[in-house]
């Protein structure tokens, strides 16, 4: 294999392979990226054995091959090589090695062979749709904080994605809680959707989609079926296998008759919460919202170490209610809201709380209440 490739090109798709490659292996194949040259292409393919990652770039072919090499390594070497230079890959099949040169520096890599490694990819998919770059952030960005990080319950360490609503109004959904908090956000349904099973998408999956994102007009190609999910932006394609689990049913626990109204500035919501959660402690993170007509006051009090407390103005005309929340929650959803107005809905001390965008009804927000 003899191929020449231009560094930024390079470096650019090695960051976007690279990362799925976990530090420790026990399977060293698995440390390695998978290079291969023919037609004038570079392809390069990194995998953890649930999360295949595969990019393709232009490159000068001399002698097409192919061959694998330490990720990490590799990423760094051309990393640390001059810009705008052009970097020359030789590998020799009868030696173990691939030569790598720019410039007045070379390097060569021990290598394993391409036929140890492990191809994900295999399989149908059922469904095939598209989605504007921007949704699928939208969708992710807002679901993403309330993802479960606990193993046991592994069912919740992804966001289920599946389609809801009326005929009239159907919709693509994602939806993630870890049993605390739960977060939906809709999208109108896309042609080819209809029908598609409703699969929970991994943690790590949701995360590496995030990041290949780099221009939100771009066009999402999501493909899956009941155990596998691609995701195809430009030359990258993302390959994962689904949590083999069934999501709760959700819908049991967003309140639907919560009465009690509060209507806030999102931003001065979210600076007061900020101000008086300094107080508490790593542990309770306790916060106390006290409602009375047209008035809102936070408080916090740590033992240990003091007390705090801030009022607000805010729309609200119900009786007066006393309730805590987990200030760490709390403002993981205020971050979420779009617009300038936050509403939240709410019943009584030992409920869960509903939290929606004033103008944007795409998303909606649960938060379990804490004892204050």
């Amino acid at each position: 294999m003899k191929v020449t490739v231009e560094r930024a090109q390079l470096l650019k798709s090695l960051g976007h392979v690279h990362r799925v490659v976990e530090r420790r292996n026990t399977i060293p194949i698995l440390g390695n990226v998978l290079v291969r040259a023919e037609n004038a292409r570079l392809s390069l393919k990194a995998t953890d054995l649930d999360l295949e990652v595969t990019e393709t770039l232009a490159a000068e072919t001399g002698t097409a091959g192919s061959t694998t090499v330490p990720a990490h390594m590799f990423y760094d070497i051309v990393r640390k090589l001059p810009d705008g230079a052009q970097i020359v890959l030789e590998a020799d099949g009868d030696r173990s090695v691939m030569a790598i040169r720019a410039g007045r520096s070379r390097f060569t890599l021990q290598t394993l062979p391409e036929s140890d490694f492990p191809d994900l990819t295999a399989g149908d998919m059922t469904h095939s749709f598209s989605l504007t770059a921007a949704d699928v952030k939208r969708l992710i960005d807002r679901t993403q904080f309330a993802i479960s990080t606990e193993e046991t319950r592994y069912y919740l360490n992804g966001i289920y994605l599946h389609t809801a609503g009326s005929a009239k109004a159907a919709t693509l959904r994602g939806v993630a809680t870890d049993g605390h908090r739960l977060a939906q956000v809709d999208l109108a349904l896309p042609s080819g959707a209809t029908g598609m099973p409703g699969v929970i998408v991994p943690r790590k999956t949701v995360g590496e989609v995030l990041r290949l994102i780099e221009d939100s007009e771009a066009e999402v190609k999501i493909e899956l079926s009941q155990g596998k999910i691609r995701f195809t932006l430009g030359n990258v394609v993302l390959t994962s296998k689904l949590i083999d689990g069934t999501f709760p049913d959700y819908g049991r626990v967003i309140p639907q008759n919560n009465e009690k109204e509060l209507i806030v500035d999102k931003k001065d919501f979210e600076a007061a919460v900020d101000r008086v959660s300094t107080i508490s402690s790593e542990r309770g993170r306790a916060v106390k919202l006290a409602l009375s007509a047209g008035k809102l006051v936070l408080s916090v009090t740590n033992p240990d170490s003091g007390s705090a407390t801030e009022e607000l103005e805010v729309e609200y005309a119900s009786d007066a209610l006393d309730i805590g929340f987990n200030s760490r929650y709390l403002l993981d959803i205020a971050a979420q809201i779009e617009g300038e107005v936050a509403v939240l809905r709410l019943a009584d001390p030992g409920s869960p709380t509903l939290v929606q965008d004033k103008d944007n009804k795409g998303a909606l927000y649960v938060l379990m209440p804490m004892r204050v």
